[in-house]
């Protein structure tokens, strides 16, 4: 399992970060972000880390779009063992 690392902003120092499992999906106009939503382990502190940024909802592979929406637990914790999606996120990790 990794463990994930970063500021929080309710702690104010680095601090680890846990895969709550859950994504978060935001509409605006007719495109869509979708965020993996990490938690700080002391203080609970939301972290989103980007999927999707500003993009139209029929260029995400519409089962995997249904899977973001019922916050699907193995497709989160692909997203929090995939190394490369945590570099894009400036995520410090350790394995």
């Amino acid at each position: 399992m990794i463990k994930v690392y970063h500021k929080c902003g309710g702690c104010g120092k680095k601090t680890e970060f846990v895969n709550s499992g859950r994504f978060r999906v935001n509409a605006n106009g007719n495109r869509v972000d979708v965020w993996l939503i990490y938690r700080c382990r002391k203080c609970k502190h939301s972290w989103n880390l980007t999927i999707y940024e500003r993009t139209k909802p029929s260029s995400i592979p519409s089962e995997k779009y249904e899977l973001f929406l019922e916050n699907d637990p193995d497709l989160a914790e692909t997203y929090g063992n995939d190394k490369e999606f945590l570099k894009k996120n400036n995520a410090e990790y350790k394995i």
